[in-house]
């Protein structure tokens, strides 16, 4: 099954590959830069809570990789058969807003993480298209997306320069390939 998730998990690590500072945590007085990108997926559970399993070195997998990885773990979690180590290890995470009708929302960090993005529901929006010609509009469909950071380790520059390579990539994702 292939939703959007996946391929914001792959935009989300191939932009911290750009961007390794943003994948980092805080352990006392320390920076602990981390080699591999195991992003957090927030995965609502029928019982209203929420749990934060682990797709492991998300930056070695193909895109692929990453829908199974992501649909075997959200199954396994609403059905309450995950394992300790897969809530455990993530250095930067992902929530969902818009599955909920959201446009957008400020989610908490998971500390010792320093990250996390967030994205909207996906509605269609009158935008402005720029083009040589001139300015004519047009019905798209937008989302929203914001990333939270500690700003003890990621300044606003990186936060911004980070999640605006996230949107790059999303908005250059070629839907003819083949995964």
């Amino acid at each position: 099954k292939l939703t959007f998730t996946p391929i914001i998990i792959d935009a989300i690590a191939r932009a911290v590959r750009e961007f390794p500072q943003v994948n980092v945590s805080v352990d006392g007085t320390k920076v602990v830069m981390h080699k591999n990108v195991n992003i957090g997926m927030a995965v609502s559970l029928p019982n209203f809570n929420l749990i934060v399993p682990v797709i492991r070195s998300a930056h070695e997998k193909s895109l692929l990789g990453i829908v199974k990885t992501v649909n075997d773990l959200a199954q396994r979690a609403r059905i309450g058969k995950l394992v300790p180590d897969e809530i455990t290890g993530g250095t930067i995470s992902l929530t969902n807003l818009g599955s909920f009708g959201s446009l957008m929302g400020t989610p908490i960090i998971n500390q010792p993480q320093t990250a996390i993005v967030a994205i909207g529901a996906i509605k269609k929006r009158v935008v402005v298209l720029e083009t040589p010609e001139g300015d004519s509009m047009a019905i798209r469909p937008i989302m929203m997306m914001s990333v939270t950071y500690d700003h003890r380790v990621i300044d606003g520059a990186l936060g911004g320069q980070f999640l605006n390579r996230v949107v790059q990539l999303l908005e250059s994702f070629d839907s003819n390939q083949t995964i």
